[in-house]
């Protein structure tokens, strides 16, 4: 993308945030929406800063962020993991992959009380929960990674000796990273989705246990504070694996 395309780009999401924003101060201004509903602003941003500098504001975030951590190695590592053993036989690719895609399209969230029934409502059963949603996609692009290897570049390595460690370190690798990169990416924010949705289901603790608890406390202000906080965070996450993800493939 040309930086005329990407000056382009950064205008069009700036106009959009400013209609968002615009409209919002609308709507509460005018008083179409019901304070109880949406909340102004104003009320919003000064109780964002009485919780940014509370202890118990940090140490929710830290559970979340705690538990955010843990689940995102164990759905990168089991996916990488798997989806590499599989493309090992031709065979298992073509039995486990599909296989894969469809239980991924499975609601995941049916079998939430099973996992609060085997984990309890710690952050075990959001772990549990958040590494098995973000598993798939990791799983499914290190498939498809491996699998795409170009098939000449392999025979030209064997063909000069390459053991299956080197086979695997300078070719399968290094051709399967890009793809297995967007998995991981996607992984981070299913994770981070399945954590926050499972914490507002049934938690001890955490940020989606602290907006579901406001929510049910009819404090609104504090709420679409959490939820700002969140929405901030998230898309400084994406832009910053965005950056990280084009850096990598450039090199």
């Amino acid at each position: 993308m040309g930086d005329l395309g990407k000056i382009t780009m950064r205008s069009v999401q700036i106009a959009f945030l400013a209609v968002m924003f615009g409209l919002w101060y609308g709507l509460t201004k005018t008083g179409a929406v019901s304070p109880l509903f949406l909340p102004s602003i104003g009320n919003v941003w000064s109780a964002f800063r009485g919780l940014v500098v509370t202890a118990p504001f940090w140490s929710t975030v830290w559970v979340t962020l705690a538990t955010l951590i843990r689940a995102y190695a164990l759905a990168a590592g089991a996916g990488v993991l798997v989806g590499y053993l599989v493309t090992r036989s031709r065979f298992l690719t073509d039995v486990f992959k599909p296989f894969i895609a469809n239980v991924f399209t499975i609601p995941i969230i049916l079998f939430f009380p099973l996992f609060l029934l085997f984990f309890g409502i710690g952050p075990a059963s959001k772990i549990a929960y958040g590494a098995l949603y973000g598993f798939f996609p990791v799983a499914l692009n290190t498939i498809a990674g491996f699998a795409g290897v170009d098939k000449r570049y392999l025979s030209a390595a064997r063909s000069m000796g390459l053991s299956a460690f080197g086979l695997f370190r300078h070719v399968l690798f290094p051709s399967a990273f890009p793809v297995i990169l967007t998995g991981l990416r996607i992984a981070f924010f299913v994770c981070f989705a399945s954590v926050l949705g499972g914490e507002e289901l049934s938690a001890s603790a955490g940020i989606g246990k602290k907006i579901a608890e406001l929510a049910e406390l009819m404090d609104p202000a504090r709420m679409y504070a959490w939820i700002v906080f969140v929405v901030v965070v998230s898309v400084a996450l994406n832009l910053l694996v965005s950056n990280l993800e084009g850096r990598i493939r450039e090199h």
